[in-house]
C-alpha cells in the first residue's frame, strides 16, 4: 500500500528554523517528483517546492519566490525520504505542510499534476 507521511512540524519562533520530512512506504521515492505544498486556514492550497525524480543525481529543486533562499528541498535515498528545510521563518510560513508524489518525475507547482498525498503536518510560526 502506498503511503506517506510527513514530520517534523511544530511551533517556532521568527526566525526559527524546521525541517519537514516525507517518509514514504510501498514505493521508492526516487522514481517520483515530490512536492511540498502548503495551505493556512481560509486559503487555497499553493506550491512551495518541488523536485524532480533523481535519474542517479539527486533530482532537481524548484521554489516558490515566497520561500526561496529560505527553503531547501532535498532526497535521501536510503532512508527513502524528501525534506524539507526550512530556515528564518516567518509568521506568513503558518499553514498545514504536504508531500505529494508525481509519477511524471516532473516538478510543478500545480496540485492536479499530483496523485498520493500525506495526511499534512502543522507548522506554526509564532512568538
Amino acid at each position: 500500500q502506498v503511503q506517506l507521511v510527513e514530520s517534523g512540524g511544530g511551533l517556532v519562533q521568527p526566525g526559527g528554523s524546521l525541517k519537514l520530512s516525507c517518509a514514504a512506504s510501498g514505493f521508492t521515492l526516487e522514481y517520483y517528483a515530490i512536492g511540498w505544498f502548503r495551505q493556512a486556514p481560509g486559503k487555497e492550497r499553493e506550491g512551495v517546492s518541488c523536485i524532480t525524480s533523481s535519474g542517479g543525481s539527486g533530482g532537481t529543486p524548484y521554489y516558490a519566490d515566497s520561500v526561496k533562499g529560505r527553503f531547501t528541498i532535498s532526497r535521501d535515498k536510503a532512508k527513502n525520504t524528501v525534506y524539507l528545510q526550512m530556515n528564518n521563518l516567518k509568521p506568513e510560513d503558518t499553514a498545514v505542510y504536504y508531500c505529494a508524489t508525481d509519477g511524471s518525475g516532473l516538478c510543478s507547482m500545480r496540485q492536479v499534476t499530483y496523485d498520493d498525498w500525506g495526511q499534512g503536518t502543522q507548522v506554526t510560526v509564532s512568538s
